[in-house]
């Protein structure tokens, strides 16, 4: 479902905010958290402005706009390649190598997967497989 939201919010704003770079959408409790990221930096101008391009989803759902923050959602292959050398923390749907939760440096990123060397180990989780993602701070 949030992929689906995901999706039609870049689609929206692909028209009407080009430069606006959606990184997550997740829909919680009736609500969507939006994070954004721009060029030029989010402002509260900028996040205003998305929340009013966005009228469709508002008869919806409640919508929240925000700055990625130091803990910047990573959703997307280019995302991870992106932030390659830096600490992220990748949970998983299900168990992966005894697991659930990785926090490491990201090492890699192919179109399939991501490769994070964990405190557990070197490890490559595929994009499907994982929940959700965030940069950490080191």
């Amino acid at each position: 479902m949030s992929n689906t939201i995901q999706a039609e919010i870049e689609s929206k704003l692909a028209e009407r905010e080009p430069e606006v770079e959606v990184l997550l959408a997740e829909l919680q409790d009736g609500n969507v958290e939006l994070y954004i990221d721009h060029p030029e930096g989010v402002t509260l101008d900028l996040c205003e402005r998305v929340t009013n391009a966005l009228p469709e989803l508002l008869e919806e759902y409640g919508l929240t706009v925000s700055s990625p923050g130091p803990e910047r959602p990573l959703s997307k292959p280019d995302h991870y390649r992106r932030f390659i050398g830096r600490r992220a923390r990748v949970r998983t749907r299900e168990a992966h190598d005894g697991h659930k939760s990785f926090t490491g440096e990201l090492v890699g990123a192919s179109d399939t997967e991501v490769t994070v060397a964990a405190g557990t180990g070197v490890v490559s989780i595929p994009y499907d497989a994982i929940s959700r993602s965030n940069l950490v701070e080191s």
